[in-house]
């Protein structure tokens, strides 16, 4: 190829009369010699794509597996969950490296690499990724608190938190990503910093008054919403860097139905969300759409009753469970913040994506229809398949169940890109003070994950967490069983095929012969939805 063009090159600049034909076969020569295959940023990456199974998390499912009798309908449906793709938690900056100063996972290019090693054919492998290390961290709680401090805190951290943040978290994640950024085979989506915006709006005054909240907030309370505080000014950085990657697609977190579903709290949230995106280089083109569900355990459909629904003179909505809240599961809520959202200026291909890993509900306990009560209270609390006693219950709850496995362009509304399994089940949402795991006793973590406690931002009812939980983001093989267990839809007891055979058929008359091909791919797991 190289003497070709050499002596196309040659013949030009001898001053042939067909020299410019032979420059222009030069060139085309040029053009196919380099791979014109390159990473393409499209509306819904979920779209055509397979999706990156775990190794990490497989490992996880097959500790429980041997906790349970081999070969029974349990551990067969284990090992179906094991094949389901989960998201990979960037928690800590120990995570970008990976190995024994993150619990033995893998690290963000290994990672990257078994991806590309599970990837076939010309369909993309997505990778879902959690952008997940802002200084102080959930500012609302003491379960998932992280590494770095708004302020120095030599000499572990002697920079402050947002130069931190910047130089040792988002740039080591991006110089990474940005080595695979032309390769058509892998899109990466990013959910950027669960919880953090939400909290923002609702507690640094508008629902409750939390110090380190408004500590976050540059200091200040509702409704002066800050877009100097740590956690916009560092989501702002992550949008910055990572949209300049083609193959990358930002997610920011919107809570979920029993957080911002409120009028009055969807109403503040969408001019938030709307100027956090304006603020950054691309404007609102920088957050390719938004996610519900990670933090929580709200239904995707509440299937037996709606909202507006009228018992005994008196909406659905108005009860006691839902406290005038009219988004009573995650699909209603995300359609209506979606359209708020493109109403206020966001383009209208903003994708929504509902997290689907914990909110199944099923197992005995589950309705199988409306109740048949005239009484309001009575008929929700017999009829939803939410069995917690409070919406804003969040740690480790009982009687959870996996809910539909990741699913591409489920419906409902046109802009659900997709289910998807980003909080891993089975992993711990937190420990509190007196939990014992593996026979040593917790003196620190949550007190709302402790079940004979009662939480103060849940009408003061308690958790329902299940006892004895471990660290956040431990494998937990008590919870994972339960979940398994109550999965709705059930889960299957063998695994699904990793591969589809297909042929185009041909006719063979009698007397005659004929070939075919047939066509041999592999699939991603993928349940039609039945909520």
């Amino acid at each position: 190829m190289n003497q070709l063009l050499n002596w196309l090159c040659r013949s030009v600049s001898r001053g042939r009369p067909d020299g410019r034909v032979f420059a222009s076969i030069a060139l085309l020569i040029l053009a196919i010699d380099v791979p014109i295959a390159l990473a393409q940023h499209v509306a819904n990456p979920f779209v055509g794509a397979t999706q990156y199974v775990n190794p990490d998390y497989a490992r996880e499912v097959n500790s429980a597996i041997a906790t349970v009798p081999a070969g029974s309908t349990l551990a067969n449906q284990m090992s179906v969950v094991a094949t389901y793709p989960t998201a990979v938690w960037l928690d800590r900056m120990a995570a970008i490296a990976g190995g024994s100063a993150n619990n033995g996972r893998m690290g963000l290019q290994q990672h990257i690499e078994a991806a590309l090693a599970q990837q076939k054919g010309t369909q993309p492998i997505i990778v879902e990724l959690v952008i997940y290390d802002l200084p102080d961290r959930d500012c609302a709680a003491l379960a998932s608190n992280g590494e770095i401090s708004i302020a120095p805190n030599p000499p572990t951290q002697p920079l402050s938190g947002i130069a931190t943040y910047e130089q040792n978290y988002i740039t080591p994640i991006f110089n990474i990503l940005s080595s695979f950024s032309t390769n058509p085979n892998i899109r990466f989506v990013l959910v950027i910093e669960d919880d953090s915006l939400p909290n923002m709006i609702t507690n640094t005054g508008l629902s409750f008054s939390l110090p380190n909240c408004i500590a976050a907030n540059d200091g200040q309370s509702y409704p002066n919403l800050s877009m100097n505080g740590v956690y916009v000014q560092g989501i702002q950085y992550a949008l910055n860097q990572f949209h300049s990657l083609p193959n990358v697609y930002n997610y920011l977190d919107v809570g979920h139905h029993g957080w911002l579903g409120w009028p009055a709290n969807l109403t503040a949230a969408v001019p938030f969300f709307l100027k956090v995106a304006q603020g950054t280089t691309a404007g609102v083109r920088s957050v390719d759409g938004f996610i519900t569900n990670t933090a929580n355990y709200g239904p995707t459909k509440e299937p037996f009753m709606t909202a507006n629904e009228v018992i005994g003179g008196t909406p659905v909505f108005n009860s006691a469970f839902y406290q005038f809240n009219p988004n009573i599961d995650e699909e209603d809520y995300a359609a209506q913040f979606d359209a708020a959202l493109i109403s206020a200026g966001f383009p209208s291909t903003l994708g929504f994506l509902i997290d689907t890993s914990r909110n199944g509900w099923g197992g005995p306990n589950r309705p199988t229809g409306a109740s048949t009560s005239t009484v309001l209270n009575t008929f929700v609390d017999a009829t939803k398949i939410d069995q917690r006693d409070d919406m804003g219950q969040w740690c480790n709850q009982e009687n959870q169940g996996l809910g539909v496995p990741p699913t591409v362009s489920p419906g409902f509304f046109t802009n659900l890109y997709a289910y998807v399994w980003i909080k891993p089940p089975g992993e711990s949402d937190g420990n509190y003070p007196g939990s014992v795991f593996n026979g040593v006793t917790s003196t620190t973590g949550d007190p709302n994950c402790d079940p004979a406690h009662s939480n103060a931002l849940a009408n003061n009812m308690l958790t329902g967490a299940i006892p004895n939980s471990p660290p956040a983001g431990t494998f937990w093989t008590t919870e994972f069983q339960t979940l398994v267990q109550n999965a709705f839809p059930p889960i299957p007891g063998t695994t699904a095929p990793g591969f589809t055979v297909s042929a185009p058929g041909v006719t063979v008359e009698q007397g005659t012969t004929a070939t075919d091909s047939v066509t041999v791919s592999r699939s991603t797991v993928s349940i039609a939805p039945s909520i």
